[in-house]
């Protein structure tokens, strides 16, 4: 049987490049992305909203190709609808994320989805859940994902510790946002984030003016900050 050639249908496609990160604390889950969408090297959209509500308190964070995980949302929206109607109380954060896996693994031929499933629930509280390309599902207290994310597992993985509350947990998302945009041509743009908790949702906002700043380099190695560039520009002479 003939298989599809993704490379070939999907050449050009809007696509999210991307850095998404979700961290789990005591009281709640904080998800965060940059606003970057791309088709090839141009900048398509650079304000996208990357988190995604799919029911009151389950929200997902989407990476790959815009159109499959926009798709992929509105179909686990509708399921969380019907199950709310059914049997009369909110789904579970790890039933949000079960129906992710399961659309994402029995279609991971035909699409390019990685997301980050985070919430709170009455019977577990908050949990973050990760489903990389090809449809597995992990249960991690933080987890990174899209091409922004390969910059930042060392950084993450030094500086994250458990027990954190809120306010450390919002500064680490956004520094390990920013640090993976000022390195990934994919991401960048403004920082979203959402807290969610059992009182509700709270959405922050960091404007792309201001992003943390971390250290950039010399625009020449070796040279002193406090010289001056000897290098001057020589005027040339033009035949007309």
């Amino acid at each position: 049987m003939d298989t599809v050639d993704i490379s070939r249908l999907k050449s050009g496609e809007v696509n999210l490049g991307t850095s998404i990160m979700a961290v789990q604390f005591k009281d709640g889950v904080i998800i965060g992305a940059d606003s970057r969408t791309t088709t090839g090297s141009y900048i398509a959209n650079r304000v996208t909203d990357k988190l995604t509500h799919v029911h009151d308190r389950v929200y997902c964070c989407r990476s790959g190709s815009a159109a499959d995980t926009q798709a992929v949302a509105d179909i686990v929206h509708y399921y969380l609808q019907m199950y709310t109607q059914q049997f009369g109380s909110p789904p579970a954060v790890h039933t949000a994320a079960a129906l992710f896996q399961k659309i994402c693994y029995e279609n991971k031929d035909a699409l390019s989805a990685g997301i980050i499933v985070a919430g709170w629930d009455k019977e577990v509280g908050p949990s973050v859940y990760n489903i990389p390309l090809g449809g597995g599902l992990f249960r991690q207290p933080w987890a990174i994902g899209g091409s922004g994310s390969t910059y930042v597992y060392g950084y993450c993985d030094a500086t994250y510790q458990e027990g954190w509350g809120k306010e450390e947990c919002v500064n680490f998302v956004k520094n390990t946002l920013a640090l993976a945009m000022s390195r990934d041509g994919s991401s960048g743009g403004v920082i979203r984030m959402c807290v969610i908790t059992e009182e509700g949702v709270e959405r922050l906002f960091i404007p792309g003016d201001q992003l943390p700043r971390f250290w950039e380099g010399k625009e020449v190695i070796g040279q002193d900050s406090a010289t001056k560039s000897t290098y001057e520009a020589v005027p040339i002479d033009v035949e007309v």
